[in-house]
């Protein structure tokens, strides 16, 4: 591929025309893939967008949040600016600041997504962090999860409200599961996003160290932070692996040491300087990836993560790894007829 980028501010190079296919993780896109084959996911997927509007959202945080512009928190505004410059987003979306202690980042809507930041976050990370967090949220706008994200937020309150009706709250509370599972690996992606946005893995490792707990990232073990995430994947017997999925199944972001393992994996590789050197798949030629890859790329992952893991349960199915490349093969035959009959509708940012 041709190398169209440039410098922007502080000399980070500027990606155009990127597609969220560069960094989004395989097992994201293939978790979209299979939620969506969940019966009725996309009839309460158009029910519930129908229902909360685009409108609801963005008022409300017209109504209770401080949203960010060159006259208030000139300096997010700025880093806003660059990191959809870097990432190509036209529009630059909206970004809010909410009265909260707890470090949260959160992109929602749906026609016009718009990202939230809590001021606890703004205390806990540097400026440099700051930039990596808010280059996350991009990258959930590039990659459409907004509309996916406010689904879940949704659906949490529904499913509260209808716990007294055993089957619709059970069906409710699938979706919600899937949704979990899918946002987990999408956060994933979209720290590869906001790692493309910062161009600095040091400041990504920051981030993930101060939100699992370190009060002066710039004086901790990098080391040691790192090795707790082997030791986990590592350590126990096949109890020890069920305790640790029981942890993970409520949860909507994966573990702090696991994510930052993850993210510091891929710096290190070679998608991310072959991204960096300007070889990246582009957007203009999204409507030419067929979704039948990403079910590919999914199995492919989930397979090589059974051949490689130190865990006890997982080499205990280990040997079912050529079956699942071999359940891939034929779901990415079925998604490719269901493709070619017509029943859906491309969208490339939804893929």
């Amino acid at each position: 591929m041709t190398n169209s980028r440039w410098a922007i501010g502080g000399g980070r190079i500027r990606f155009s025309d990127i597609s969220p296919r560069a960094y989004e993780h395989p097992a994201d896109r293939g978790a979209l893939v299979a939620l969506r084959a969940i019966p009725g996911f996309d009839a309460v997927l158009k029910a519930v967008s129908g229902a909360i509007g685009e409108r609801n959202v963005r008022l409300l945080c017209l109504a209770s949040s401080i949203r960010v512009s060159p006259r208030q928190y000139p300096l997010l505004h700025q880093m806003i600016s660059e990191c959809a410059t870097t990432l190509d987003v036209q529009p630059v979306p909206e970004l809010f600041v909410q009265q909260n202690p707890q470090p949260t980042a959160m992109t929602i809507g749906l026609d016009r997504p718009m990202i939230v930041l809590s001021t606890g976050m703004l205390d806990l990370v540097d400026d440099d962090g700051l930039r990596f967090v808010i280059g996350h949220e991009v990258g959930h706008v590039l990659s459409g999860h907004a509309v996916y994200r406010t689904m879940l937020l949704q659906l949490i309150n529904i499913a509260t409200s209808i716990q007294w009706m055993p089957i619709g709250y059970w069906g409710v509370r699938a979706i919600i599961q899937g949704l979990n599972e899918w946002y987990r690996k999408s956060e994933l992606s979209c720290d590869r996003a906001g790692l493309l946005c910062g161009q600095d893995p040091k400041a990504a490792l920051r981030v993930h160290a101060t939100l699992a707990g370190a009060q002066n990232p710039d004086e901790m073990d990098v080391a040691g932070f790192l090795d707790q995430a082997t030791e986990y994947l590592s350590s126990g017997d096949v109890r020890d692996s069920l305790l640790k999925i029981l942890q993970i199944s409520a949860q909507t972001h994966p573990l702090a040491a696991l994510r930052a393992a993850e993210l510091q994996q891929w710096a290190a590789g070679p998608e991310y300087r072959a991204i960096l050197s300007g070889d990246y798949p582009r957007r203009s030629e999204d409507a030419n990836a067929p979704m039948s890859e990403d079910v590919k790329a999914a199995a492919a992952s989930y397979a090589n993560t059974f051949r490689t893991s130190s865990d006890p349960l997982f080499r205990v199915v280990g040997k079912v790894g050529t079956v699942v490349g071999g359940v891939g093969n034929v779901a990415a035959g079925r998604v490719r007829d269901w493709w070619q009959t017509g029943r859906g509708t491309h969208d490339p940012n939804h893929e």
